[in-house]
């Protein structure tokens, strides 16, 4: 990827010119209460420097590390102003004669997004309280199983383990691979499958591994179990549920298309949400498998109160919330939605092909995420020979790209690197640059 000619010269932005940021919402002088605004009619599909201008970060630096906490995109952060300054004006009365509004709004948008029924959505805080809830609350019989892989992070294993302290079960590590670069779908499923017992009742992965960048092949998985669950009663299914906090916002997957049972993430990755928002989707019939551990407030906004609550709402944690930045996430999945959910994912697999290959190009550089965009997503891992992570990642640091070093609690530690919708060729260019220029 030399000087000059870079990614752009590839044609990823053939015809694009500089963007205005036409398309973004309202300002934040709308009057308070106010609903969101309506972004102002396209006259064409979005360029990628047009959305990129709108996220206000450093333009000074190579952004490489949103997967971890984004920048909120205008849209989003023009709705958390206007809600905040409504609430700042009159709190009680913004909220009591709002709240069903909004909630009803911020689930719209998420069935729209995912293809799902809005009452199929509890809404949580994070990944990690989505996983705490669902694993919290999970009915297992005396003698059943929970089965996990080694490579979950290390919030699924706590969840986990926390439960079968409580309730006596049995959990059960696995490997689903052996070398992450080398990785293969036939691979994963077959270890799947192997691994499966009588008394499995839950299968708990992640689909994109933040150690790794493999992403696991959910679908693939989905349809072994159903193979194994068609001789299994109801009662003995082995459910599948997913930590898709990596994957979604990158993939164009759908509840349908995935296939699984639960399906747990935080909307302040990779779908641009406002910071301590998320969400936990289930199949209908799958939410009785888990109760409630923390008390909701759904039954005050919904129409018919209590007796009116579909499963997912019961396990929809209540209490007061920051309801600006919960409300507005509402406005992040629109914005995926108008960009386009498919040129979203060609977007960001297309980064990542460029930034992987480039990498591999690169003298004692390893890339460990694999190639090949069934397994992998927005994450690539590295190492550089010679060089321990943190020191590379400093390194990078002080050239001006935020990278990050893989979690300490996974082995062996890697250079992360995630082209994101705010990058564009130029920051890949920067990026391999300053790699290149560590060796």
């Amino acid at each position: 990827m030399g000087t000059g000619a870079g990614l752009g010269g590839a044609g990823l932005l053939s015809g694009c010119g500089v963007g205005t940021g036409a398309a973004a919402s309202a300002p934040a002088s709308a009057p308070a209460g106010a609903p969101a605004a309506t972004p102002a009619p396209r006259t064409g599909p979005w360029t990628w420097e047009e959305v990129r201008a709108q996220f206000a970060v450093n333009p000074r630096l190579v952004h490489m590390t949103s997967f971890f906490l984004c920048s909120h995109p205008r849209p989003v952060r023009d709705a958390i102003e206007r809600h905040r300054r409504a609430f700042d004006d009159n709190p009680v009365t913004y909220l009591e004669e709002n709240v069903g509004r909004f909630e009803k709004a911020l689930r719209r948008a998420a069935a729209d997004y995912f293809e799902a029924d809005p009452d199929d959505f509890a809404i949580t805080d994070s990944t990690s309280m989505g996983l705490g809830i669902v694993y919290g609350g999970l009915k297992l019989r005396e003698g059943q199983e929970i089965l996990t892989s080694t490579h979950d992070h290390i919030v699924t294993h706590m969840a986990l383990q926390h439960r079968v302290d409580r309730t006596g079960a049995q959990l059960r590590k696995v490997a689903l691979y052996r070398e992450p670069q080398r990785a293969s779908a036939d691979e994963i499923v077959g270890n799947l499958e192997r691994s499966i017992r009588p008394n499995t009742r839950a299968v708990a992965v992640t689909w994109v591994h933040s150690g790794t960048g493999v992403k696991l092949p959910i679908r693939r998985m989905a349809d072994a179990l159903a193979r194994i669950n068609a001789r299994r009663d109801e009662a003995d299914r082995a459910l599948l549920f997913v930590d898709g906090v990596h994957g979604f916002g990158v993939e164009a997957e759908t509840a349908s298309s995935l296939g699984c049972d639960f399906f747990i993430a935080g909307t302040h990755k990779w779908i641009l949400g406002p910071r301590g928002t998320g969400l936990v989707w289930a199949r209908r019939q799958a939410w009785p498998v888990t109760s409630p551990t923390i008390p909701s407030m759904d039954g005050f906004w919904r129409d018919g109160g209590r007796a009116s609550m579909p499963p997912s709402a019961w396990m929809t944690p209540g209490g007061f919330q920051p309801f600006e930045h919960r409300w507005a996430v509402e406005q992040a999945f629109r914005f995926h939605l108008d960009i386009g959910k498919q040129r979203v994912a060609a977007r960001i697999h297309e980064l990542n092909r460029a930034c992987k290959r480039a990498l591999a190009a690169i003298p004692r550089v390893r890339v460990k995420t694999p190639m090949s965009d069934e397994l992998s997503a927005g994450i690539v891992c590295f190492d550089v020979e010679g060089m321990e992570p943190r020191e590379a990642v400093a390194r990078l640091g002080a050239a001006g790209v935020v990278a990050s070093v893989v979690p300490p609690f996974y082995t062996p530690l890697h250079v992360r690197l995630a082209p994101s919708l705010l990058t564009l060729e130029s920051d890949v260019d920067r990026a391999i640059a300053a790699v290149r220029s560590l060796v």
